[in-house]
């Protein structure tokens, strides 16, 4: 009786050894993709306004320049109300109104790490402004800064994480779906027609989660306006990769999946302000999907004043490239496939048989 040792084919040494150092350095690569924006980032360039007599806006910008130089680039503005308007619309994080009764305007919705900032001002200038009441003879206990949080978070949400925590599922979820749909599912239309179902069922979920269960978002426009910036988010991620897949097949996935996630992702400014990124890459994150999704959530959830054209514009634009180079990859592939058919076909054809009368050998002759 024979015994027949069959053995498994092993990967040699080499290829072993640099599969290993080659999955290092993608993992080197993500860790550094990730930790870059928070370890170049620095407080530069905040965007806020003065209110007040041309003395006290000088006063103020040399007090700021003296005390936080680079951190605050000022706007003169002629009222408190023009300040606070400036605010909903996201064109300054804050407000200094200077004079008798000074006033700091701050709005946590934008960035509570710029709001604590700003309250740091506030302390300042109170301790400023008491020495001075003082040094003229008056009650310096009677001094008072007011701060006046102009677009506060909501109770569920005071410190804003969940806020700037909801980007990161967003841009995962519209890998996860592009990947998902580009494996499972085929041809144009079917492809189409699933990305629509992931995003409107995918968006009234996420809605429904973070504005009416958790109530981390609120929606002063109404949930249906929310629930579409969510959508158009996931649909940007989504339909790039899908048609990043059918222009490049298995190696778009990872195109897709790696420009979103290693670069798009760490230049968003989800968790901090854009100009606290490396410039130019605070403004370049902006018009990339992770980005621009970041912005409009904000936008809908606490700035309905804000003008938010530009990231609707640009995670639409996301979308159309995705739809466009899923037909391209479908046309693509149709050709050739019917190339391959007439090849595949040719040799089958029949050839025309040889006559009789050429082939049959001559009778013999008696």
């Amino acid at each position: 009786m024979s015994t027949t040792l069959i053995t498994s084919k092993r990967t040699r040494w080499l290829p072993a050894t640099v599969i290993g150092a080659g999955a290092a350095l993608v993992v080197a690569l993500i860790v550094a993709a990730f930790l870059w924006p928070t370890v170049t980032s620095s407080v530069k360039n905040l965007p806020v306004g003065v209110v007040g007599d041309a003395a006290a806006v000088a006063g103020v910008d040399a007090g700021l320049h003296q005390n936080a130089a680079g951190v605050f680039s000022t706007l003169a503005q002629d009222s408190r109300d023009e300040a606070i308007a400036s605010v909903q619309r996201r064109e300054t994080y804050g407000a200094i109104i200077a004079g008798p009764s000074p006033e700091v305007l701050v709005a946590g919705a934008a960035s509570p790490s710029v709001s604590a900032i700003l309250r740091q001002v506030a302390e300042t200038l109170q301790q400023q402004t008491a020495a001075r009441v003082a040094a003229a003879g008056g009650d310096a206990s009677s001094v008072s800064v007011v701060v006046t949080d102009v677009v506060p978070l909501v109770e569920a949400d005071p410190n804003g994480s969940a806020l700037a925590a909801v980007g990161f599922p967003l841009t995962l979820g519209g890998i996860a779906g592009g990947v998902l749909i580009s494996l499972l599912v085929t041809g144009v239309g079917r492809r189409l027609v699933a990305l629509a179902m992931f995003t409107v069922v995918s968006a009234g979920a996420i809605a429904f989660l973070t504005h009416t269960w958790f109530g981390i978002l609120p929606a002063p426009d109404g949930t249906f306006s929310l629930a579409a910036a969510i959508a158009v988010s996931l649909l940007g991620t989504a339909s790039f990769v899908v048609g990043a897949n059918a222009v490049l097949r298995t190696a778009g996935i990872a195109v897709g999946a790696s420009l979103t996630m290693l670069v798009a992702n760490p230049i968003s400014a989800a968790t901090v302000p854009v100009q606290y990124l490396v410039e130019p890459w605070g403004v370049i994150g902006q018009f990339f999907v992770p980005g621009a999704a970041a912005t409009l959530v904000r936008d809908l959830a606490y700035f309905p004043a804000a003008d938010a054209t530009r990231p609707w514009l640009v995670l639409i634009a996301w979308a159309a490239l995705g739809v466009v180079l899923s037909a391209l990859g479908h046309f693509r592939n149709r050709e050739v496939v019917h190339l391959e058919a007439i090849e595949e076909d040719a040799p089958l054809t029949p050839r025309p048989r040889a006559s009789v009368s050429s082939t049959r050998s001559a009778a013999p002759t008696v």
